[in-house]
């Protein structure tokens, strides 16, 4: 039977996975959801036995079934090559009683490139299986990883235009360098004047703005999303849970069926929604553990039950997570509904409109693989430097948050399940903030790439390339925009 996808706001869309892929996101506002979540058909210890793209191939395929063998090795096979400084992709780091997920050793330094170095591979075969003639432009808003990550991504890749929005004031230097010195003739950055939900909810406006799918369609142009409210983003993050419990095996740290817990520092859901996945797939996951900074909705969600994104944005030193509306929990809202996408049309409706929703006790009673908490700007200082001077093993910002928070769960449940804790950018996009945590003295210069060498020579890793590549790279996105206008600043880059 063919994996059919849906819409999480209405039954009778359904689509296949190139369809969903190259929509990115459904008609009606909706995110496109499997019909059913896929059981794993090779044994864990077949798959101990494999590479990351081996692995990739046998999760991937039971998502993405209308792609052929060789059209889905040959988009994994692109995707995860020379670009990862590391032939195994995505390495575990046993260190302070946990194993680290490393998912930063692609071009951009952070896990965003673990999906988005795929996704224009599975973009472009999807446009040829259904002869899509009009040209693809990737919208994206960033919290400071997708951006860059989705511009390597797509930089060159013909028939694409891809168009990034970042909030001015809420991204890392480095972060920011990575963006507006990006090359590539198909690619534009703007920096908006206000925060990452403004952005989300303006490229979120314009994707369902009919009047300019029009326009473009005329122009010979049509919207996809590089987010992670794009399925073909969503998928690949399943892989690397399932191979770090393969990993796992394969070194002896776990039997055949032994649990693990999953900790994920996490902003928009789409993280941990793919460790929720790989559960459902059969993976032994005994507990999801989800990290929130001093953003906490999502913590006060697991808590009682009420999303509400009236409060105060704080801008923090892990600006990935700095986010009050996660736009990929209404998938897990869809799945606790018992797949019921008028009420998840009622709750995404109520959160538009009040800026909050409260789900049923019997939908609470389905979050119980959940775990929920948060670590204030305090609490991940001091855990990027305890984690030093324990280890020497140095973690970015948000792979605090996260061992922050298992800190917490283990203190509070006692469970001594093995952890895996998703590490999600190198400390090195993070520089100031990592540095101020365990060399204060240290932190003099305004020149946060002074600062790079610094840390290089307290930790003894090598600068990665990511960094040293852009310290002198020209600057050539300068544009600027504010929310209301980010509509007519795509018909400005487009022409039309």
């Amino acid at each position: 039977m063919s994996m059919l996808y849906k819409s999480t706001r209405d039954d009778s869309v359904s689509v296949t996975a190139s369809q969903a892929i190259l929509k990115g996101l459904s008609e009606d506002g909706g995110l496109f959801v499997p019909i059913q979540i896929p059981k794993l058909d090779k044994s864990l210890e077949d798959l101990s036995k494999l590479s990351y793209q081996g692995v990739a191939y046998e999760v991937m395929k039971l998502f993405l079934d209308d792609f052929t063998e060789e059209e889905l090795k040959n988009c994994i096979n692109k995707a995860y090559d020379e670009k990862f400084d590391t032939d195994v992709i995505a390495p575990l780091t046993e260190a302070d009683g946990a194993y680290f997920l490393e998912l930063f050793h692609g071009n951009t330094i952070a896990f965003k490139d673990m999906a988005l170095s795929i996704l224009p591979h599975l973009m472009v075969t999807a446009a040829k299986k259904n002869n899509v003639k009009n040209k693809i432009v990737i919208l994206t808003a960033t919290s400071g990883d997708t951006g860059k990550a989705a511009l390597a991504g797509f930089a060159g890749v013909e028939g694409t235009k891809i168009i990034v929005f970042y909030p001015k004031d809420g991204v890392s230097p480095i972060q920011k360098q990575q963006m507006v010195t990006q090359t590539g003739d198909n690619t534009t950055v703007f920096a908006i004047h206000g925060n990452f939900d403004d952005a989300q909810t303006g490229v979120k406006k314009i994707f369902s703005d009919k009047e300019l799918a029009k326009e473009m369609d005329a122009a010979g142009y049509q919207f996809s999303s590089a987010n992670s409210i794009n399925i073909g983003r969503l998928v690949p993050q399943i892989v690397y849970y399932v191979y770090s419990y393969a990993q796992l095996l394969a070194n002896d740290r776990i039997k055949t069926g032994d649990p693990i817990n999953v900790v994920v520092p996490t902003g928009n859901f789409g993280n941990i929604l793919a460790a929720f996945y790989a559960k459902q797939m059969g993976l032994p996951v005994n507990k999801l553990i989800c990290a929130s900074n001093s953003n906490k909705v999502l913590f006060d969600f697991f808590q009682d039950g009420a999303y509400d994104r009236n409060r105060e944005f704080i801008l923090t030193t892990s600006p990935s997570m700095d986010i009050l509306i996660s736009s990929n929990l209404e998938r897990l809202i869809y799945f606790i509904s018992g797949n019921d996408a008028a009420a998840t049309k009622k709750f995404m409706d109520s959160l538009s409109t009040t800026g909050r929703y409260e789900i049923t006790d019997e939908m609470k009673a389905n979050l119980k693989d959940f775990y929920g908490n948060f670590a204030s700007e305090e609490e991940d200082a001091a855990e990027i430097k305890k984690v030093y001077e324990d280890t020497g093993y140095v973690i970015d910002t948000h792979t605090a948050v996260a061992a922050c928070v298992y800190n917490k769960y283990k203190e509070a449940t006692k469970d001594e399940t093995p952890a895996v804790i998703a590490s999600t950018a190198s400390p090195y996009k993070f520089t100031r903030s990592v540095l101020t945590a365990i060399a204060p003295d240290k932190v003099a210069s305004d020149d946060d790439f002074e600062l790079v060498d610094i840390l290089s020579s307290i930790s003894g890793v090598e600068v990665p390339k990511a960094v040293s590549e852009i310290r002198t790279a020209e600057i050539r996105h300068k544009g600027e925009c504010d929310v209301d206008q980010m509509k007519n600043s795509v018909r400005g880059v487009l022409g039309i």
